[in-house]
């Protein structure tokens, strides 16, 4: 057995190929042979700013939450998948007590995340070849979903649980914000769940072409102030992180329309236009990661109902981890970037 390498952030521009001890897994833990890793916004901030949002980096990091995987040994106490399952991941590890928060809703009630700095020590990534994980954040992956749509069971998730935010949109006309990979599976989710004409808006012309190909019905490219107006979306979602991107979610939403916000804004006041939102009655809900949406994605993507694969641009060898990061932080070129660990 080769001895394991992951790919850990350092510091801020500090990128490495380390190697590591083997892992030892506790006994509800399965040793997984991991197979892709998409890269994530989070690990490109990690990475170009040593934090992401309000988690700084205090100490060498795995990176790494989008992950899929082989069981390579399964978990002692009988828990969970048998040796060779194909499994995605969920990557959180709820609080212990939700406080103030319903037991359905622990996305908002703290808890650690795979790559994480938000707390410390920091909870290692998956960016490995083998990693220990706790059963209870392993899915069953069905024959139908190949690997590569599998390495984006994760952001999907998020994508579809911002769409759930908003509720039913079938029927529904609706406005994209930002199409990097979030807002492209956005699109899509959009287009599984019923909306019926969909816009999606972005800087770069790469992004609005495979926004098409995952279901847009129209692109608009830097949209004008009169052209944001026109498009008057009865549910719109905001994915870009920036506040002109919740600037333009609120003038491009109908009146009495919803805005789930999914793109994670820098910290501190955002100069966006609230009276209109006021005006309008729009409803700003926030979404943040997800919960058990999924399940529902692996089997929307089983059945076919779902179709992401557009969304993926570039694969790469975990050896050529520092031209994977390039390229997923340049949006003219890329999408989503998934690094392989191992032969499918």
């Amino acid at each position: 057995m080769t001895t394991p390498h992951a790919i850990v952030i350092h510091a801020a521009g500090d990128l490495r190929i380390d190697p590591i001890a083997e892992p030892r897994p506790a006994s509800d833990e399965a040793i997984i042979d991991i197979v892709y890793g998409g890269i994530c916004g989070s690990d490109l901030h990690y990475w170009q700013h040593g934090a992401a949002g309000e988690s700084l980096l205090r100490a060498p990091m795995v990176l790494g939450h989008e992950i899929v995987g082989i069981v390579g040994r399964a978990a002692a106490d009988g828990s969970g998948p048998a040796v060779g399952a194909r499994v995605a991941v969920h990557p959180a590890t709820p609080a212990a007590e939700y406080v103030r928060h319903p037991a359905d809703r622990p996305n908002i009630a703290g808890g650690g995340y795979l790559g994480s700095a938000a707390r410390f020590p920091h909870r290692d990534g998956a960016f490995a070849h083998r990693v220990a994980l706790p059963t209870r954040m392993l899915r069953a992956l069905p024959d139908a979903v190949g690997w590569r749509e599998a390495a984006l069971v994760e952001p999907a998730s998020v994508a579809w649980h911002a769409v759930s935010r908003i509720g039913d949109v079938t029927g529904r006309s609706a406005l994209v914000v930002g199409c990097g990979p979030i807002g492209l599976l956005a699109v899509a989710v959009l287009k599984a769940r019923g909306a019926t004409h969909i816009t999606a808006v972005d800087l770069h012309d790469r992004p609005l072409e495979v926004a098409r190909e995952l279901g847009a019905d129209a692109v608009l490219k830097q949209p004008g102030d009169a052209e944001i107006l026109a498009i008057d979306a009865d549910v719109v979602v905001e994915s870009s992180g920036s506040h002109r991107g919740l600037d333009t979610a609120i003038r491009g939403a109908a009146r009495g329309g919803t805005v789930a916000m999914v793109g994670l804004l820098p910290s501190g006041a955002q100069p966006v236009q609230i009276s209109l939102a006021i005006a309008r009655e729009l409803d700003l809900r926030g979404s943040f990661r997800f919960n058990d949406e999924i399940d529902e994605v692996i089997r929307a993507l089983a059945d076919g109902e779902l179709r992401i694969d557009a969304a993926i641009s570039h694969v790469r060898s975990w050896e050529a981890a520092a031209e994977a990061f390039a390229l997923a932080a340049d949006p003219t070129v890329s999408s989503k970037v998934l690094l392989q660990f191992r032969e499918a």
